[in-house]
């Protein structure tokens, strides 16, 4: 389970995103904090993975937060959750680290495509990590590769993420990789269209694709869901 700290001056607000976060597998909240003093103590406290940052706290800006945790050496990973959407904030997050940055207000599946996104990321760094050693340099620039790709969370225009909810859904309830017609054919979308979509998240290290060999001896495609 991924350990998640909710940080938002306004209860109300840390209460309905900690019921979000409790909604995505794999993800429970270990602690709320309404102030940087309170996430301080909390993190000093607590070994934790994520944190949920608002920006506007009563002490001291997040971002200040933040720099104050990387000068205390906790490497706790931060998306921020904040209404802030000026320029000069969202690049003084991203230079002091954090992973993703989230405009209020959102949607649950606002946050939860975030959320999905963080967890490939740390599948993917822990498979990096497992390898290391192992694999060739061009291999290991893939690796790397892979862990860039996981970093971006927004589909392509074209795509929509009620659609690759659908197909992370039944790869999740499959007991085996599928192939692109079997996904067509248990979610209701076109053959063309699922194959676009298995295509796109093969390729951020969301899906890990094997290859079936038949009699003719073209390999056929089968996909699972990243574990």
């Amino acid at each position: 389970m991924i350990d998640v700290l909710v940080v938002d001056d306004d209860f109300r607000v840390a209460e309905i995103n900690a019921e979000y976060v409790g909604k995505v597998p794999g993800f429970r909240v270990a602690a709320r904090a309404h102030s940087a003093a309170q996430a301080m103590a909390t993190l000093e406290r607590h070994r934790l993975d994520l944190v949920l940052l608002d920006h506007f706290l009563p002490d001291e800006t997040g971002l200040c937060l933040v720099r104050r945790m990387r000068q205390l050496g906790h490497h706790t990973d931060v998306i921020m959750v904040t209404s802030a959407s000026d320029v000069a904030t969202v690049q003084a997050a991203m230079r002091h680290g954090a992973l993703h940055y989230l405009v209020k207000p959102f949607t649950f599946a606002g946050l939860r495509a975030k959320l999905d996104s963080y967890a490939t990321l740390r599948r993917t760094v822990d498979r990096a990590a497992g390898a290391a050693g192992e694999e060739s340099a061009g291999q290991n620039q893939d690796q790397v590769d892979r862990i860039f790709a996981a970093l971006r969370t927004e589909l392509p225009s074209r795509h929509s993420v009620p659609t690759a909810e659908l197909i992370r859904d039944v790869l999740h309830e499959a007991d085996h990789p599928l192939s692109a017609h079997e996904v067509a054919d248990r979610t209701g979308l076109s053959r063309s269209t699922a194959q676009r979509y298995l295509r796109l998240l093969e390729q951020s290290g969301r899906l890990r694709l094997t290859l079936r060999y038949g009699e003719t001896g073209r390999p056929e495609h089968r996909y699972a869901w990243a574990v």
